[in-house]
């Protein structure tokens, strides 16, 4: 996978002039769990994990997720966390859209866009015909978004249950 670099308004002096979104490495995991913590207080919530279950799942011997980042100015400002899906009645790959964060000082400037923009790149490469993700019933701000970047809502049925295997 490239990388791959956006130009931003140079005159915008609150953002910095490049943006580049790309696969984590290992030496991004302490920033990616900060942005980690500060996304669940955005939900009220307290992020549990470390960065050893971080270095397991992104870099580790059986890769679980994948972390594409927003980095500017050396600077980790955004990143996108995917985990593969299948729809074995169709024989269907997918991708879930896991968690998706900006920082709070760089929102409104199309660097989630470009996240998802490349998060989609990744599932299609990947073999994937769909990408799917969440949102919370009343965050309305990600309904929007989402919406704006052509994903539809879908009905939620049943119910899902869990089992601890602990």
């Amino acid at each position: 996978m490239q990388n791959t670099v956006i130009k931003l308004d140079p005159a915008a002096l609150e953002r910095p002039p490049m943006l580049t979104i790309r696969a984590a490495r290992r030496g991004d995991l302490q920033q990616i769990l900060d942005m980690i913590a500060l996304h669940a207080e955005c939900h009220g919530d307290t992020a549990k994990v470390s960065a050893a279950d971080l270095d397991r799942d992104l870099f580790g011997t059986h890769p679980w997720i994948t972390a594409l980042v927003a980095e500017a100015g050396g600077r980790l400002i955004g990143y996108a966390l995917l985990v593969p899906m299948y729809r074995a009645l169709e024989g269907l790959r997918g991708m879930e859209l896991h968690q998706i964060f900006v920082r709070k000082d760089h929102r409104g400037h199309g660097i989630g866009r470009h996240l998802v923009s490349r998060a989609r790149e990744h599932a299609r490469i990947a073999g994937c015909g769909y990408l799917s993700v969440s949102a919370a019933t009343g965050n309305f701000g990600a309904h929007r978004f989402y919406e704006q970047m052509n994903f539809r809502a879908g009905p939620v049925t049943g119910m899902r249950y869990v089992q601890s295997l602990g």
